[in-house]
């Protein structure tokens, strides 16, 4: 069993943890964590622009309310913006899941 100094240490840095955006980091991995997101992703990282909500369909194996739903989860964990334009709704990837995809890429030669 830990001392009651270390306990007190263990405290702090379950803290610290937490105060560093650790909601917000796992909301963004559990949405990664899904294939049909994690693809959605990629292809939106690889276009490097707008895509549309019915340009994802012919790609994944899902039905639309699937790929909807998707980006939603996304969007919610800010790694996709989203805008209307019309009666469709196009979708980015974000500087954050960028970021995020790069490091990705990069751990894979470690």
């Amino acid at each position: 069993m830990p001392s009651t100094d270390r306990l007190a240490e263990l405290e702090t840095l379950n803290e610290a943890a937490r105060e560093s955006g650790f909601e917000t980091d796992v909301e963004l991995l559990s949405a990664l964590g899904n294939e049909t997101r994690y693809k959605i992703l990629r292809i939106l990282h690889e276009a490097d622009d707008e895509l549309c909500v019915c340009e994802f369909s012919p790609l994944l194996e899902v039905s639309d309310s699937a790929v909807s739903h998707a980006l939603s989860t996304l969007t919610d964990a800010g790694l996709v913006t989203r805008r209307k334009e019309g009666k469709w709704r196009m979708y980015r990837a974000t500087p954050r899941a960028t970021a995020v995809l790069v490091a990705l890429d990069g751990s894979r030669s470690l």
